[in-house]
């Protein structure tokens, strides 16, 4: 206990209005994480609050604020849906922490410990000897009608020289008594690490002297050891291992962690669809050719890991995986099969289990369950229904029996009675409270929390006998506030789990000093084919998202003139044409027309600003926030390929068009899109500084490149040849649009004529804006990509910007001379920019077709119909 008189007079106040709030949270006292009995603060509270004291009110918010920020630039989003720009939410980051005082932790490790032996030995047992359901302890429909129990994977005996279960996630909560209760078990795929680090590592950075001066145990260790692990899992025994992880892909509400995982352990992000399985083994398409796998981190649950023998309709795994992993060929962690050891109803075996399978008295109790396949258990939740949660072990989420209607409950119970064996009851649980702080109130509010630790096999035990190897619990984890049970990802507010050590604690760092010389490596060939085609259409969609917001600022520009003449009016028609967006019908324009002379105009205004203004609707096909949606989607594909720094620039960009649906007229809309230009600018400037340039790189200078030239040719088109109003103000939007401007009016002062447009825009080689440099740029882009097939002749691709190229450069230009008066020189440029833009409108299927269309597209095996 500490002395609460030497804290500041505000965090006195913050901490008495604190303890009114306790007395009104219950009727009953309960525990309270930051104050014991008689209301006496913590003594593991001692250096958080000191330091907090220090701050102030005004610093803390500040500080708050800062980890916010810092989350919002990182990107750090949960249930994210790229195809919905509004549904990304972020982490709301607690700058107080879940604080474990040392002596407690002690305790809590060993029973966590206890808890990961206990399941491995469990699904061991469940596929090999079965000794728990042929001793009665577990009932077998119990086991064998959940789905995440694989008969496949009983089919030979797992492997007695590694664990199934290498990494585990438990759930817990304090309840309101002060004891631990677990929630639940976390065994295919525990998510977590990579948010906990990212809110430790936000933490650190908001309150710099908190971290650096309070006792508490570091993270990074519990990583470096899990890398270790995984490496040690490769069979091949190579020093540096291919490890993969495998991710449903950006459409995942977890895919911020993966990414983040992937690139903090050095790992290669992968989807279902870059990985194969040939001769037995497991390999990833990559430009190169096929390179083998050795270990595969899996994000994806048992059932959909194998379209061949698990689940015919998965579109996210890899067909042949099993039989891959039960031959030895790769290893899978965790591996497949260890999902049954997330049945809610195990919770009630657990006990008698731990006894029989341990020799042990369970340590950490989980919460009252009842399995209604049982007969006592159901009568049980006969007699007590309001007592109890009730789930169907098949289906995500828990019924309340009170939120039921009549008719919904009569349904309910009849589909209890009528396979209870799917059926589990939970006891609802009364939680502990612990402080959070309000950002909106500046004050403290009791709340209770989850909580979620992670343990992991030691790496050099790993192949040692099931009795002799030891865990380790990482030191910290994630909490998120919530009523008992709820899920992370539905929580709106996470906190950092502090666990305090005796002393001071030193920094570790995931890399570490090689021991004797190291391979020197380029990223190149081992690129997967998928990342080389997300680049590409980022690529892409960032310049037509990047011309689409030139073109439509300068057109609401010209929209806001107040000193419009006719001509410029007129000028409307043709922008609106580049922007393939349609005119207000006849029916409106008549209706215009009807109006008195003075307000004729302010209502044209309104009519073509509201059709503009359309583009920046969320639903609008090719509008401004689903061109978005596509080049965000293809970010996130490549997130691990990112820099930091360009990730920001991301999330800046999703912010913007977070806005959009709320931007009101077209001066709004202009300084959204001006944003909106600087941010790609700094986007697509910082990857040519951060990305190495080599394959990955030029996918997406490619996919850039051939946008720009497509782009720029389809515009000069129109102000030269088709425009319904040529002249001066649309060759003023082109020069604009491509920033040409400032460059012209050096060569040529300000005299417009379409010979020097021309010139500038499609044969100067020194213009980056200029078709002739970007067709010289492509050319030398495509010479330097991988070429699989040994030939000595050209590819299709090169053949292409070849044909573009000398179209170009064999043009006659004396024949474009006069283009103002002679139909001769019309047809000549015509004829030029198509022979240009056909083969380039080819080359991006023969892009495709040579380095992306091995990565096969998934196809569903087997036809799901609806069971009524």
């Amino acid at each position: 206990m500490f002395d609460p008189n030497l804290l500041s007079t505000d965090m006195q106040q913050w901490l008495l209005n604190y303890t009114e709030k306790l007395r009104a949270h219950s009727a009953q006292p309960s525990h309270d994480e930051l104050f014991g009995k008689d209301l006496r603060l913590r003594a593991q509270w001692q250096p958080v609050l000191e330091e907090l004291s220090q701050l102030g009110p005004d610093a803390l918010q500040l500080r708050c604020d800062e980890a916010q920020n810092l989350l919002h630039e990182n990107g750090v989003t949960f249930n994210t849906y790229e195809d919905d720009p509004g549904q990304m939410r972020a982490w709301q980051l607690d700058c107080l922490p879940f604080v474990i005082s040392t002596e407690e932790w002690e305790n809590l490790e060993k029973g966590l410990i206890q808890r990961s032996r206990l399941l491995e030995a469990l699904v061991e047992d469940l596929y090999d000897q079965r000794q728990v359901l042929t001793q009665g302890l577990l009932p077998a429909e119990l086991v064998f009608t959940h789905p995440s129990f694989l008969f496949p994977a009983a089919d030979s005996t797992p492997p007695a020289e590694r664990p199934m279960v290498i990494f585990h996630g438990i759930d817990l909560v304090r309840t309101a008594k002060g004891d631990w209760q677990v929630m639940g078990d976390w065994t295919q795929s525990p998510s977590g690490t990579g948010y906990a680090l990212e809110n430790r590592i936000t933490l650190a950075r908001a309150l710099p002297n908190l971290y650096r001066e309070a006792p508490l145990k570091r993270l990074a260790g519990f990583l470096q050891a899990q890398h270790r692990c995984l490496a040690s899992l490769a069979s091949a025994h190579r020093e540096q291992p291919n490890i993969v992880l495998l991710s449903p892909g950006p459409g995942s509400p977890g895919y911020f962690e993966h990414a983040w995982l992937a690139n903090y352990m050095n790992f290669s992000l992968v989807e279902g669809a870059d990985l194969v399985v040939r001769d037995g083994q497991v390999s990833m398409r990559t430009l190169g050719g096929l390179k083998q796998v050795d270990v595969i981190v899996r994000q994806i649950n048992d059932p959909w890991c194998d379209p061949l023998e698990l689940r015919g309709d998965s579109l996210l795994g890899v067909p042949g995986l099993m039989q891959a992993a039960r031959n030895g060929e790769v290893e899978i962690a965790n591996a497949l099969g260890s999902g049954i050891l997330e049945h809610p109803a195990l919770a009630a075996f657990l006990p008698q289990l731990c006894e029989f399978l341990l020799g042990e008295t369970l340590q950490l109790p989980g919460r009252a369950t009842l399995w209604c396949g049982k007969t006592e258990a159901l009568e049980t939740l006969r007699s007590q229904p309001d007592a109890w949660i009730l789930r169907n072990v098949r289906q995500p989420g828990l019924v309340r029996p009170e939120t039921l209607s009549d008719q919904e409950a009569q349904d309910y119970w009849q589909a209890v009675e009528a396979q209870p064996y799917l059926y589990v009851a939970q006891a609802r649980v009364e939680a502990a409270t612990t402080p959070v702080f309000n950002r909106r109130t500046g004050e403290f509010d009791a709340e209770t929390v989850n909580l979620r630790f992670f343990s992991l096999v030691e790496p050099d035990d790993l192949r040692k006998a099931a009795h002799e190897r030891q865990y380790r619990i990482m030191p910290g984890g994630l909490a998120w506030v919530g009523e008992p049970g709820t899920a992370l990802m539905a929580s709106q507010i996470v906190k950092d789990i502090w666990v305090m050590a005796p002393v001071p604690q030193p920094h570790i760092s995931l890399l570490r000093q090689a021991h004797g010389p190291i391979v020197v490596t380029r990223d190149g060939n081992d690129l997967p084919c998928r990342v080389a085609d997300s680049l590409f259409w980022m690529g892409r969609y960032g310049e037509r998202l990047d011309i689409r917001s030139r073109l439509l600022r300068e057109t609401f520009a010209r929209l806001l003139q107040e000193d419009q003449t006719e001509t410029e009016a007129r000028l409307i028609p043709d922008l609106f044409t580049a922007l393939e967006l349609g005119l207000p019908s006849a029916e409106q324009m008549e209706q215009v027309h009807t109006e008195p002379s003075g307000r004729r105009h302010k209502q044209e205004y309104i009519l073509l600003r509201n059709q503009l203004l359309e583009l920046f609707d969320e639903h609008q096909t090719d509008g401004m926030p689903w061109l978005f949606s596509h080049f965000l989607r293809n970010c996130r594909a490549v997130r691990d390929h990112l820099g930091d720094d360009a990730w920001r620039t991301v999330n800046t960009l999703r912010q913007i068009f977070n806005d959009m649906p709320r931007t009101q007229g077209a001066v709004g809309a202009q300084r959204h899109l001006e944003n909106v230009v600087t941010d790609l600018a700094a986007f697509f400037g910082l990857c040519n500084e951060t990305m190495p340039h080599h394959y990955g790189w030029r996918f997406l200078d490619l996919g850039r490149f051939i946008e720009r030239t497509l782009c720029t040719l389809e515009l000069l088109k129109l102000a030269l040849l088709t425009a319904q109003r040529p002249g001066i103000p649309l060759w003023e939007v082109v020069l604009a649009t491509t920033d040409n401007f400032t460059v012209y009016r050096r060569r040529y002062r300000s005299q417009l004529h379409p010979l020097a447009i021309l010139d500038l825009l499609l044969f100067d080689e020194t213009n980056p804006r200029s078709v002739g440099y970007m067709l010289k740029r492509l050319g030398r882009q495509i010479e330097r990509l991988p070429h699989p097939d040994a030939t000595p002749y050209r590819n299709q691709e090169t053949r292409l910007v070849i044909q573009a190229t000398s179209a170009l450069h064999l043009v006659d230009i004396n024949q474009l001379t006069d283009l103002e008066r002679s139909e001769e020189a019309r047809n000549a440029l015509s004829q030029l920019i198509d022979q240009i833009l056909d083969p380039l409108s080819e080359l991006s299927n023969a892009i495709s077709h040579s380095h992306f269309s091995h990565v096969e597209a998934p196809r569903q095996l087997v036809t799901m119909q609806n069971h009524v």
